[in-house]
């Protein structure tokens, strides 16, 4: 009986473990993804539709901020309330795909080698590692952010939610 009680226990230890490595290795999953150049490999570690979900109602909310007079009222009125909406749908939709999540997240990388500032090949680009970097944290058992600087140094927080063992960017927190 002995044996079986600390078989258990080691599996739950074991568990649990894995469970508080996810979002670490999530993160890793998406700098392997990244690195290798295969967007499509994101999908094991992005959970796209809530992203999306989170993401719309982000944009949306900014686009019509600023397209309000200090009247209140919406430059447009329903007019420029369904254009936001179209706009801000094809932004995120747009942004928040394997390629633009690819971009994003490699952004800093790709406009250092633009500008000729990348490294040479073979060389490791730290710039396209962002979210390694990254101050990580534990928000809940169920929440892990990673906060990165943006180019002009204000935090943006990456958000990975835990679905029974598995981990997923889940949103991400931009600027004000």
């Amino acid at each position: 009986m002995k044996k079986w009680i600390a078989a258990l226990v080691v599996v739950l230890v074991l568990l649990l473990a894995y469970t508080a490595a996810g979002p670490f290795l999530a993160i890793r999953g998406i700098h392997a993804a990244i690195e290798n150049r295969d967007p499509n490999k994101l999908e094991r570690y992005v959970d796209y539709p809530t992203l999306r979900a989170n993401m719309r109602a982000k944009v949306a909310k900014r686009l019509l901020a600023s397209a309000t007079a200090p009247s209140g009222r919406v430059v447009g009125d329903d007019l420029g309330r369904t254009l936001i909406g179209t706009i801000s749908d094809k932004a995120v939709d747009a942004m928040v795909s394997p390629t633009g999540i690819a971009v994003l997240l490699e952004g800093r990388a790709l406009a250092q080698r633009m500008i000729g500032k990348g490294p040479g090949i073979g060389e490791k680009d730290d710039a396209a590692n962002p979210l390694l970097d990254a101050k990580k944290r534990f928000e809940s058992p169920s929440r892990f952010t990673a906060t990165v600087d943006s180019a002009d140094g204000r935090p943006v927080v990456f958000v990975f939610e835990r679905n029974w063992l598995s981990w997923k960017l889940s949103d991400i927190r931009l600027p004000g």
